[in-house]
């Protein structure tokens, strides 16, 4: 080999070494720290930098991307002497790289012992309950303490969450029997509302229905008054403007005796006093009036046979005393009612004929011929 080529390839190796030695790339979200000769000189940005070779070393190189660290659960006592088991999670970023290095031996690890130590200090003076119930006031005094503490580590702690909190499982079979307790507490009472709204709502309904009914009935019964007023202020009207005389209104009257006893409800029926009145105004309006003070008879119809103590047969009646009242039923009453006013209408026309007509006898008597 030619001796002169071999000092060339030598220069062209140290070049290549010094150029290489010279060159520092650095990625993006990535920091290098360089020392010279075993001091801090500068921080590499991302991109091409340069250093002077031998003299000049990368130290450490960081990531300054926002970092997520989980701790492994850590036992923790409570205010009520209750050991829990709580294990969090960390969201940080390093924001200086020299202090990162230079200022903590490891930042991971002094962050991890500060939150454990900060959490035994929150959570000892919290009862379980109230442990349970403040994640978001324990989240935010953790934060500030790590934010605080690690400021000066070049580190900013963005967020901090309690990831899980671990009871005794005999704290956690009696916190499952109290949930149960209250869910059923909270059934039975919604349970209970429920039918104490329906029992309400069905009494106002029953009210507002019962309300309703006698409105109607009251409006039914002030109606039914008024046509009965107006009917018998139409049928009074009606008898003064023809001027009957009461001989029309003892007609009338004796009509009337059979609907007495025509409800239902009556199981004995009294013949009023007024009914020889009634009859003997009849008796007087086609006849002869009996003499005053000797009662009032109604004559057994033609072909009547009487026993020997005056009393009519079968299909005789009996004698109607003003005031007398017989003791039957309804029907019963009714009959000898329609019968009784029956007989003595026809008796009456009987001996009105009889008085307008002297050649024809009477009723009663026995002709001579």
């Amino acid at each position: 080999m030619d001796p002169v080529v071999i000092p060339i390839l030598v220069a062209a190796i140290v070049v290549i070494f010094l150029v290489a030695a010279t060159v520092r790339i650095v990625p993006q979200a990535r920091r290098y720290n360089i020392e010279r000769f075993g001091r801090y000189r500068r921080t590499l940005q991302p991109g091409l930098n340069l250093v002077l070779p031998v003299a000049d070393r990368v130290n450490s190189k960081l990531d300054v991307r926002e970092q997520v660290y989980s701790s492994e659960p850590k036992p923790v006592i409570t205010e009520d002497n209750l050991v829990v088991n709580i294990d969090t999670v960390l969201y940080y970023q390093i924001t200086d790289p020299r202090s990162a290095a230079y200022e903590v031996a490891d930042y991971l690890h002094a962050i991890d012992q500060l939150t454990v130590t900060t959490l035994r200090n929150v959570i000892g003076s919290m009862d379980l309950e109230g442990t349970l119930t403040s994640r978001e006031e324990i989240n935010a005094r953790l934060r500030a303490v790590l934010d605080d503490a690690t400021g000066k580590w070049g580190i900013r702690v963005n967020r901090v969450e309690i990831k899980a909190i671990d009871p005794p499982n005999t704290i956690k079979e009696a916190m499952e029997k109290q949930m149960r307790a209250e869910r059923d507490k909270r059934a039975a009472i919604l349970h209970a509302e429920g039918e104490r709204q329906a029992k309400i709502l069905t009494a106002e309904g029953t009210k507002q229905k019962d309300i309703l009914e006698a409105q109607g009935t009251q409006q039914a019964m002030i109606l039914r008054a008024d046509g009965e007023a107006k009917a018998v202020e139409h049928v009074f009207q009606a008898v003064h403007r023809n001027n009957a005389d009461p001989k029309v209104l003892a007609y009338k009257y004796l009509e009337t005796l059979p609907h007495l006893a025509s409800s239902d409800n009556n199981t004995f029926w009294v013949i009023p006093g007024e009914l020889t009145e009634a009859v003997r105004t009849v008796t007087r309006a086609f006849g002869d009036e009996p003499p005053a003070g000797a009662p009032a008879s109604v004559r057994p119809e033609e072909g009547a046979v009487t026993d020997s103590d005056g009393a009519a047969d079968g299909d005789g009646m009996p004698e109607l005393d003003a005031g007398s009242a017989f003791p039957l039923d309804a029907a019963r009453a009714t009959d000898e009612a329609e019968k009784q006013a029956a007989a003595a209408v026809s008796d009456a026309k009987a001996e009105a004929e009889a008085a307008q007509s002297p050649q024809v006898p009477h009723r009663g008597q026995a002709s001579d011929d």
